[in-house]
């Protein structure tokens, strides 16, 4: 199933994506006499009720929207945790010119972060050095401590296409990584949570293109951590919260990697698109 959620009087309302279109999901449970969450949260945590409910509503008389109309909002709008993965691709290591790491390597974003697909992303003063960074996101779908590896994807809700944008002189200006990666609107997600019995996330196709050139393509297959191994070793250090999300990292192609003299940075007016196959693409415009 695909769900997202849109801006509808000020709020965040949950929909979920279909051939017909978008379903209003409130709109369409007050009509029917079902019960059902109106909510992502909530149907993150108690998705084993929450989506067979969500099915049934769709065969019956939706409410439908046409979905290039809808606000999107952040498909997650409300993680406890927002942890990312760095240098999680061999080929995005070595055109870094840092060393495969042997554990992985750990920073974090805030929810100031956050912002829904097609959203307009405002560039702050003070820093000039703006990348993009493709990336497949986890959500976590229940609370997960010490999890094996060979049980962690079933702590996986749903995966949806994220955007680890970063402004890499912040980023670098000291040893901590953080200023340059938790800007306002610096995580784009969406526009999708496509729950896990649909995703195979050890092969999936994730490119990203700026203003319609194609600058990464790869495959998740070529991670050095896969998506099991990462949930089992955060969860050995800190229990994942349901809608905690995890950015699994990039591949290569990122401005960083090209040589000094051959890096042109993001700028406003730029139009970024990252797509992940099977989970469609997320859109966001630079200003």
């Amino acid at each position: 199933m695909k769900l997202l959620q849109f801006m509808k009087d000020g709020q965040a309302r949950l929909g979920v994506k279909t051939a017909n279109g978008v379903m209003d999901v409130e709109l369409t449970a007050r009509g029917s006499g079902l019960e059902v969450p109106f909510f992502m949260e909530e149907v993150i945590r108690d998705s084993a009720v929450a989506i067979p409910l969500l099915q049934e509503l769709v065969r019956g008389n939706s409410q439908w929207l046409r979905e290039e109309e809808i606000v999107y909002a952040p498909c997650v709008t409300r993680p406890q945790k927002i942890i990312c993965v760095g240098l999680n691709y061999r080929s995005h290591a070595e055109e870094s010119g840092l060393e495969t790491p042997s554990v992985p390597v750990l920073f974090s974003k805030f929810n100031n972060s956050l912002a829904a697909h097609r959203e307009t992303i405002a560039l702050p003063d003070g820093t000039s050095q703006f990348d993009y960074e493709a990336e497949l996101v986890l959500v976590i779908g229940k609370r997960t401590s010490r999890v094996t590896k060979e049980e962690a994807l079933s702590s996986v809700f749903g995966y949806t296409v994220g955007n680890d944008l970063s402004a890499r002189d912040l980023q670098f200006r000291t040893s901590q990584w953080l200023l340059g990666k938790s800007l306002d609107g610096f995580a784009p997600v969406g526009p999708y949570v496509v729950t896990s019995d649909e995703v195979d996330p050890a092969s999936l196709n994730i490119e990203c293109r700026a203003n319609g050139e194609l600058r990464q393509s790869a495959n998740t297959r070529d991670m050095i951590f896969g998506c099991a191994e990462l949930v089992s070793y955060i969860s050995g250090y800190m229990t994942l919260e349901p809608g905690d999300l995890i950015f699994t990292g990039t591949p290569e192609g990122v401005i960083l990697g090209k040589p000094e003299g051959e890096r042109t940075w993001l700028r406003s007016g730029d139009e970024l698109a990252v797509t992940i196959e099977g989970l469609g693409t997320l859109e966001n415009r630079l200003e």
